[in-house]
């Protein structure tokens, strides 16, 4: 039985759809959920002129924690109250997928959620696959929720 559950989102159908079994689980488990999303900061640093940096980083935090406050309400509507976290990578060489792993470690956590569609070649290698690297780095059992 597993009592901890995180799912990590990022507000695409896909996380949508990793939310809604997360939230399945809790409710079958009567576990706690733990909605998490990360904001990449360093990467972002070298995209932006960084005169608008912050501007932009807070524009980006808030998103973040909208489509946390949108995970919470869709929880919150089937009986689940869940906690959220808005994780900030602001070191050079952290990854989403080291954040999510050291995150669920840290809490602890019993099952990690994620969504993750199945491309795969020249596409995965050239933008990688947050889910993927978190099912490979987690000593936390990782459940990767595909689209039908």
């Amino acid at each position: 039985m597993n009592q901890r559950i995180l799912v990590a989102v990022d507000g695409s159908n896909i996380s949508d759809l990793a939310l809604k079994e997360a939230i399945k689980l809790a409710q079958d488990r009567r576990a706690r959920l733990r909605i998490v999303h990360v904001v990449n900061e360093v990467t972002l640093n070298l995209y932006v002129d960084s005169r608008s940096l912050n501007k932009f980083f807070e524009s980006c935090r808030t998103s973040g924690q909208r489509i946390l406050a949108k995970a919470r309400a869709v929880a919150s509507g089937f009986g689940i109250e869940a906690e959220t976290n808005l994780l900030e990578i602001q070191t050079i060489g952290r990854r989403v997928a080291d954040m999510i792993v050291d995150h669920a470690k840290s809490i602890p956590t019993d099952l990690i959620v994620m969504g993750t569609n199945r491309r795969c070649g020249l596409h995965l290698t050239l933008r990688g696959s947050v889910a993927r690297d978190v099912a490979r780095l987690s000593p936390i059992p990782v459940s990767l929720i595909h689209e039908h």
